[in-house]
């Protein structure tokens, strides 16, 4: 691959090349930029990111390693093409892991913390009243970044950030209506509640809930 739709990266060292390639990559494939199938070269991804070969190297092993692409011997390197049953698997651990992390935030959160999860659920409320798919999408991914942070738990962070890439690549396609934005606002809405009292059991399952249902709506027979 030559052409490549990819910006450059910023010349920065913080986080370290290798790094940033991995996550703009993650990202490419997860809204298709890169899309399911597609061979790719070291050499054209390093040119559209402006980057030498060796970080863009060291990321297509971390997202192989996590099963985004894949060599093939004699044919090269492709974006791997994920079946609605294996995203429906992955979704499945996704919810437990989301849940698990909303309870830890509900027993972690300061009012500053639950200040900043009100006003991504403020955007989240916006974006829904204009009918704004896109808008939302990306409410809703700062909503979650957002949760995410407050565990305090690296690991568990960067565990989240991969699984909602891979649900991403195949639930992208799944954008619901009015209807189901406003459900899935009600849905945000509780869990904010839920977090501002400490309740944190009762936090995890309504994020659990809210999870399972994303992947019903996107997977509906494979989540059944």
């Amino acid at each position: 691959m030559t052409d490549t739709p990819l910006t450059a990266i910023a010349s920065s060292n913080d986080p370290p090349l290798a790094e940033r390639a991995y996550l703009r990559l993650r990202e490419a494939i997860a809204d298709g930029t890169l899309a399911a199938g597609s061979k790719i070269s070291e050499r054209g991804l390093a040119a559209a990111l402006g980057i030498s070969p060796q970080p863009v190297r060291e990321a297509l092993r971390r997202l192989e390693g996590e099963g985004m692409v894949e060599s093939r011997p004699r044919s090269g390197t492709f974006v791997a093409e994920l079946t609605p049953a294996r995203l429906a698997e992955i979704g499945h651990i996704r919810a437990a892991l989301e849940g698990a992390a909303t309870g830890i935030a509900a027993r972690r959160a300061t009012p500053a913390d639950i200040a900043a999860l009100r006003t991504r659920l403020a955007a989240i409320r916006g974006a829904t009243a204009l009918g704004d798919a896109a808008a939302l999408a990306e409410a809703n991914d700062s909503f979650h970044r957002t949760l995410h942070a407050i565990t305090g738990n690296a690991f568990l962070i960067r565990s989240l950030q991969a699984l909602r890439a891979y649900f991403h690549v195949g639930s992208r396609r799944v954008l619901g209506g009015e209807e189901q934005f406003r459900q899935a606002e009600a849905e945000h809405a509780a869990i904010v509640e839920a977090i501002a009292a400490g309740e944190a059991e009762h936090a995890e399952a309504l994020m659990q809930a809210h999870a399972m249902r994303s992947l019903r709506v996107a997977f509906p027979e494979e989540a059944a």
